[in-house]
């Protein structure tokens, strides 16, 4: 039985960009909805005033919002897709669901912001209307055993599966210095990713402190130099940096090299993909462009 099925703590429209999501729909809006609760305890959550209020003290806030009601906010405030995060998806799916389902005989598209810790049933069943995913993807084991109290493996497992299922994926790892920044980790998911798809573009952002690692120091340009490097000798074709706008945010073909999108934080300056193509060279660009 869920407990926060309809009560929304957040719902606010947000650029895709911000989820982080660079090849789905560039320069859209999302309508952004999530309710209190969280399957991890990560010690660096940045919403961990929503995402561990229900643990910590016992309450469950939000206010009562019927899905078909989420449909008519973001297709009046001119929003592209329904976006399910601040806070895990999983943990008010029923709701999710059901608002999915209306999303996508509405014509608007559906996108998770998820840990990826998500059940195997509940996963084979958003897939038909889950347009596309980004999945945290924090570090190895021993950091998610000692940070975020859960398991790596599962994880893993729902970035191959929705990526097999057609669910457009996206992954993103925050970077923290002496956590899961070392060369080693970082080449262990890169080369993870690189093995399912060279196409699946992977973030890799900088940490600010936060919540109960406020004594841990914010990532610095090196560290994520370093995770860019390790993803493009992975193989990887389109690798992000994120939280230092101006730092490797834009997108590139990966056949002749033309700068194709270029962006300054959440904004997009400039767009010149061709209904998903280069517009120099011709090739396909992986992601959902229409």
């Amino acid at each position: 039985m869920t407990l926060v099925y309809g009560s929304l703590v957040a719902a606010n429209v947000d650029p895709i960009e911000k989820k982080p999501f660079f090849h789905f729909l560039p320069g859209s809006l999302a309508y952004s909805i999530a309710t209190a609760g969280c399957n991890f305890r990560c010690l660096h959550c940045q919403n961990a005033d929503i995402s561990q209020l229900p643990r910590e003290t016992g309450r469950i806030p939000g206010e009562f919002v019927a899905p078909e009601d989420v449909i008519s906010a973001a297709q009046s405030l001119g929003c592209r897709s329904i976006a399910y995060t601040y806070t895990e998806p999983t943990i008010f799916f029923e709701y999710a669901f059901d608002v999915a389902e209306l999303a996508h005989r509405a014509g608007l598209k559906n996108v998770f912001v998820s840990n990826g810790y998500t059940g195997e049933e509940a996963a084979q069943k958003i897939t038909p209307i889950l347009d596309g995913i980004n999945i945290d993807l924090k570090g190895d084991d021993q950091f998610y055993r000692k940070v975020c109290g859960a398991k790596l493996e599962p994880v893993l497992h729902n970035i191959d599966l929705f990526w097999k299922k057609g669910v457009w994926v996206e992954v993103t790892t925050l970077l923290i210095p002496g956590y899961n920044d070392s060369e080693a980790v970082l080449k262990d998911i890169a080369e993870f990713l690189a093995g399912i798809s060279q196409d699946m573009p992977w973030h890799v952002s900088a940490f600010y402190p936060t919540y109960k690692m406020n004594d841990v120091p914010g990532t610095g340009v090196e560290s994520l130099r370093r995770g860019l490097k390790a993803g493009r000798d992975a193989g990887l074709r389109y690798v992000y940096a994120g939280n230092i706008p101006g730092e490797s945010e834009n997108t590139v073909c990966s056949v002749c090299g033309e700068e194709l999108i270029e962006r300054l934080g959440y904004r997009i300056i400039r767009n010149s993909v061709i209904d998903g193509h280069c517009r120099k060279c011709g090739s396909a660009l992986a992601g959902i462009w229409g």
